[in-house]
């Protein structure tokens, strides 16, 4: 993948966000909802887009909050609703719209305290708290959030009662009834009631006696001892530096500091909804991605200063880790660290707990699962697919290639059902603390022992039509017998661990794979493929995965 002439640069001021046209773009353009770019569509994390393209427009939240309320009578869930956002500016004003039809709808809603930033993984962390021991009056939530996106972007999901992004058939319902009111001319000015959209004044709202504040930090980091050792960390004194990148998260790290005596510096303490404090990402773009090496290289340099330090997206569910020894450490080497430390530092886990990963996932991972004797859980794209087993205990972690995985509580039962970028970096910490060598140098000891893969992500175009087939692909349809000079063993359809549709295909060799989904937003279609013979053998696994692709597709279109 060739990266941009500015990647890793900082941004210049031609590429930083107009924010006042982005914000006048949200309440004065009107979305067609006979484009289907321009329609409500719920990815893997709820629905997504910008004002500039009439994709994330006052008309769709307003559109969706009603959903959301008509979705919540349907399932009876009547306890209250956590509604949070974070820095990017399209949040601030879809975090109103959305208030005003859950106050004019009645929904008990809980917003942070003096208008806080409130990150995905406490967003999570709450609605699991107030439903403890509960069978009614359930509470759920609202993330206003596009996660680590260009700062054009606007993003809002829900968190059904389980605490974890909503599942397949909550979203379809939601999204369906959404454009239902879309096109029936959702509410956009005025403050009574239009195309079945109920909505209310700002003001009324948040006097409503339906709205309640809600300390979203300070219980989050008082109950972050349970999750991490937090103890062992301040005991050994390392620095640690951590860089919110701007994000929703940027008051809870001194807070975490200043309640459990750590020695960590906040790099970087800025909001700034241009996010002009960013390097520019591989494409040109201003992305808050903590995995991307060309994003991070303002903490990347200030690696020496610290014994290990962090990064998290913009709604801190994602994390990046930076080791004295390595510098950024790639998502998928960190995952299978922290695989191979937990389960041997968490006694009071059950014995049966399993290791959650997708199927775009490192096989390191799986073989540290298999050394520390625990079993694989492994699924589609999509952290939802993860929910249900950190709930009851049965998933001990569970992570994703882009940077997202959750843990237990120490003592084994639920802390978040969503991904926590917050958790996962202060592991970084304990693994540190404890052992004295940092997640770089444990890697390297890993691949000593299980084999050093080369892993990789390219995406190739793909038309609306190539994207429909690929999803629909059978194992019959990829002719081929051999993959860069190797027997295919297995070609997959369906996720080993739940038997759930991978929406692409998998196909697999005895030292490499390769799987291909379509792109839920670009007119692509992404290949991830991984060798345990090094990058020579990884070229040519991508390169015979395009042209195996390729063949199935028009194979699927002549059939």
């Amino acid at each position: 993948m060739s990266s941009n002439p500015l990647a890793g640069k900082p941004a210049p001021a031609s590429l930083l966000a107009n924010v006042p046209k982005l914000v006048t773009a949200y309440f004065e353009e009107l979305p067609d909802p006979a484009i289907p770019e321009q329609r409500i569509a719920f990815g893997t994390s709820g629905h997504r887009g910008s004002s500039l393209q009439r994709s994330f427009n006052e008309r769709h939240i307003l559109a969706v909050s009603q959903a959301i309320c008509d979705y919540r009578r349907r399932e009876r869930i009547d306890g209250p609703l956590y509604l949070g956002m974070d820095t990017h500016a399209l949040s601030e004003p879809a975090c109103a719209s959305a208030l005003e039809v859950l106050a004019a709808n009645g929904v008990e809603v809980m917003i942070a305290e003096g208008t806080e930033y409130t990150p995905t993984p406490a967003i999570s962390h709450a609605i699991l708290t107030y439903n403890r021991a509960r069978s009614s009056g359930l509470a759920d939530g609202i993330v206003v959030t596009p996660s680590h996106n260009p700062p054009e972007s606007g993003g809002f999901k829900y968190n059904p009662p389980n605490g974890g992004p909503a599942d397949v058939a909550a979203t379809r319902w939601i999204e369906s009834r959404a454009n239902e009111l879309l096109a029936g001319g959702a509410l956009g000015t005025g403050g009574a009631e239009a195309g079945g959209v109920r909505r209310i004044p700002l003001e009324r709202a948040l006097r409503s006696a339906t709205t309640h504040r809600h300390d979203y930090l300070g219980a989050y980091v008082a109950d972050l001892a349970s999750v991490i050792d937090l103890e062992t960390i301040r005991g050994s004194g390392i620095r640690l530096g951590v860089d919110p990148l701007g994000g929703a998260g940027v008051h809870y790290w001194a807070a975490i500091a200043e309640r459990y005596g750590l020695n960590l510096t906040v790099t970087n303490g800025a909001v700034d909804p241009t996010f002009r404090f960013m390097s520019v990402d591989w494409d040109g773009r201003i992305r808050m991605d903590p995995s991307s090496p060309y994003a991070m290289r303002g903490l990347v340099g200030l690696k020496e200063h610290f014994d290990v330090a962090f990064a998290c997206d913009t709604d801190h569910d994602r994390h990046g880790i930076v080791t004295r020894s390595a510098g950024l450490l790639a998502p998928n080497a960190y995952l299978a660290v922290c695989v191979s430390y937990l389960f041997r530092h968490r006694p009071r886990w059950s014995a049966e707990s399993a290791v959650g990963k997708t199927v775009v996932s490192s096989m390191m991972i799986d073989r540290a699962a298999a050394a520390v004797g625990h079993r694989l859980y492994e699924t589609p794209v999509g952290f939802k697919w993860f929910v249900d087993g950190l709930l009851d205990g049965s998933l001990g972690f569970a992570g994703e290639e882009s940077a997202g995985a959750a843990l237990l509580r120490e003592d084994g039962t639920v802390w978040t059902t969503d991904k926590d970028g917050i958790a996962l970096a202060l592991l970084a910490a304990e693994i540190t603390a404890r052992g004295g060598r940092d997640p770089a140098e444990l890697y390297r000891a890993l691949t000593h022992d299980l084999g050093d893969p080369a892993y990789e992500r390219v995406d190739a175009p793909a038309s609306a039509e190539e994207k429909r087939v690929l999803a629909g692909l059978s194992a019959e349809q990829v002719r081929r017998r051999e993959l860069a000079g190797e027997r295919i063993e297995r070609v997959l359809t369906h996720a080993p661990g739940n038997g759930a549709a991978l929406g692409g295909v998998k196909v697999v060799t005895a030292s490499g794979w390769f799987a291909a989904r379509p792109s839920g937003t670009e007119s692509v279609y992404k290949i991830y493929a991984e060798s345990l013979r090094g990058p020579e053998q990884l070229r040519a696994i991508l390169e015979e995965a395009q042209s195996l692709v390729g063949e199935a597709l028009a194979a699927a279109r002549r059939s």
